[in-house]
């Protein structure tokens, strides 16, 4: 393939239009938060908490709308044995977001949290935050090494380079702008992102659909021409798998601390939830030209391009499919655009995960758990540091991925088997405790496990019922792989289990401990008796009374309402008075 110098300059300038969108944002937050008087570690994490409606509604959106979500929705959509039914992530996620919205965002924007892990180390103690970070932390990155991955799907269309190289270059850029803007850079860059991809995919679709290689797609949805039907179909034994894979999307989208970093950023609880339900429907529509670019992959003859004669499929690129649609099915020119912004777009998408790592490691795991009295400048160059190190282990992982659709679904599994009914305790069930909490990460960890990851090539230990072998052959060198199917929902029955087992445990430890079964002595966790009484957390450390209340913990201070908030959107008709962290006065224990 020879370099393509029109597409080398697409690149460029969309590169540093992102980059220049990131500075700007970083300065403009770096100029209010020097006359507000709030943590500059605090404004990083969560800006201030007042991002405007423009700036909020693209960034909550952005949450899930990158390169995995539109590579991998137009991939599922191409693939002969998926099609468009079984390309669950646009409407899984904008019902997580629903979800999330009526029933998560209000409890946790109102108790004035910072991060995700907070509530848990309030209620469990600072080990089992560190331990409820692992599985969070991995999510993270697995979702950024699949934005990495597209993209560097996305280059080795484009132009004939080092794509290894390419990739680098654009994880560096993301983390530059990162580290000096936090939450800001990565809010204000999203919005550019998301224009970049509406934009650059539907100009070239309606020359996708024209080309003369292309046919009806409206007959290929139903008909077999050059594969099967690309609606896809759900065989009767495949239901509970469909299940147990949307649940997963649904419910394991939820506990992320990409999605409560910007709940957290919100200016009210009410606010928070507007968010929410807007990010939904803008889901919805960003999915649409990925399905028809994946739809009309699948209705091409490959023929009769200058692709060659093997499908997309056969030359086992189907993760490549959006790329190669606009490369050899647009005209050049619309095509360089397109790729350019898609590449931009995805490069941009993985600030998010690693700004929202770093936030949990330093301030539940480094600020909270082991350094109390770290200065803000010290909490300030932790987060860089991190954002350094989770930058490259994501970056390394994209460069060794298999399929963006796969990497995708593998990156919810722990967090909606382990941290979501952690959560739904933690929120709502409050007489858990830590005995509770370790015994049902204990319970979902080993059910989820031990049903085995094709992807990762981990063989299984535990075989539910109606598990199947499967064979997969490789089109091109014709060897064949075999593993394990599980058509059982065994992802969701895992978080079941890890719901049950934590609240059966904390009752069962409660009513040993307060009926003196077992003596206080015992109470090793210091999840009944003592109740966490040295580890509860103020705003930047861990008090010894159990006496503090919210309002005492996060005053949240508005500082940012006629700078950055204001640059698009008035927001005082949406403040949330009756949930405010200031009126409330609900205790910790």
């Amino acid at each position: 393939m020879a370099l393509h110098v029109e597409g080398l300059v697409a690149i460029v300038i969309f590169y540093i239009v992102i980059l220049l969108v990131g500075i700007w944002a970083a300065w403009k937050n770096k100029k209010a938060g020097d006359m507000g008087g709030v943590d500059r570690s605090e404004t990083i994490m969560v800006g201030g908490r007042d991002i405007g409606l423009f700036v909020g509604g693209f960034t909550m959106t952005a949450t899930w709308v990158g390169g995995g979500y539109i590579n991998g929705t137009a991939e599922n959509v191409y693939l002969p044995d998926s099609g468009l039914a079984w390309a669950q992530a646009p409407f899984g996620y904008a019902l997580s977001l629903v979800v999330g919205g009526m029933f998560f965002a209000k409890p946790m924007r109102s108790k004035g949290y910072i991060t995700m892990l907070d509530p848990f180390q309030q209620l469990y103690g600072k080990r089992m935050g560190g331990l409820l970070f692992i599985p969070a932390l991995m999510g993270e990155i697995f979702w950024s090494a699949a934005i990495l991955s597209a993209l560097g799907a996305t280059l080795s269309v484009i132009v004939d380079i080092n794509i290894n190289m390419s990739v680098v270059i654009s994880a560096l850029i993301a983390i530059f702008y990162t580290l000096v803007g936090g939450l800001y850079s990565v809010a204000y860059t999203d919005v550019v992102q998301l224009f970049c991809i509406f934009i650059g995919l539907w100009i070239s679709v309606p020359f996708a659909l024209s080309h003369p290689a292309v046919s009806d797609i409206g007959v290929t949805a139903v008909n077999k021409v050059y594969q099967r039907p690309w609606l896809g179909k759900i065989e009767a034994s495949d239901i509970w798998m469909w299940i147990d894979n949307f649940c997963l999307l649904v419910l394991g989208g939820i506990p992320w601390q990409v999605y409560f970093q910007r709940v957290l950023s919100a200016s009210s609880a009410t606010y928070a939830q507007v968010l929410s339900f807007l990010a939904a429907f803008g889901c919805l529509v960003m999915a649409v030209p990925s399905v028809l670019i994946g739809a009309i992959g699948a209705s091409t003859d490959w023929n009769r391009t200058s692709y060659g004669s093997l499908s997309p499929t056969e030359k086992e690129e189907s993760d490549m499919i959006l790329p190669i649609v606009l490369q050899y099915l647009c005209p050049p020119y619309i095509s360089f655009f397109g790729l350019g912004a898609v590449s931009a777009a995805v490069m941009s998408s993985a600030d998010s995960s690693i700004l929202s790592a770093s936030s949990m490691f330093a301030r539940n795991i480094y600020q909270l758990s082991f350094r109390q009295l770290a200065s803000d400048r010290e909490i300030i160059w932790v987060m860089r540091i991190t954002i350094f190190v989770f930058g490259a282990l994501a970056t390394s992982l994209a460069l060794l991925t298999g399929t963006v659709y796969g990497l995708w679904y593998l990156s919810s599994d722990l967090v909606y088997v382990i941290i979501f009914p952690q959560l739904i305790c933690v929120l709502f069930i409050k007489a858990t405790n830590t005995y509770g909490s370790v015994a049902g990460y204990i319970f979902g960890l080993l059910l989820r496990i031990g049903g085995g990851e094709p992807y990762l090539r981990v063989p299984p230990f535990i075989y539910y019922p109606g598990w199947t072998q499967m064979k997969k052959v490789n089109h091109l060198t014709h060897e064949a792989e075999y593993y394990i199917r599980q058509r059982f929902p065994f992802k969701t029955v895992s978080m079941l289990a890890s719901f049950l087992g934590n609240i059966a445990f904390s009752y069962l430890a409660k009513y040993l401990f307060e009926s003196g079964k077992l003596l206080p002595k015992y109470d090793f966790l210091d999840g009944v008796v003592s109740k966490h009484s040295k580890e509860i957390m103020d705003k930047t450390t861990l008090m010894n009374s159990d006496n503090i209340t919210l309002a005492e913990m996060f005053p949240v201070k508005s500082q940012l309402s006629t700078t950055l908030a204001g640059t698009f959107i008035t927001k005082e008709e949406l403040d949330d008075k009756e949930t405010s962290p200031d009126s409330s006065n609900n205790q910790i224990n």
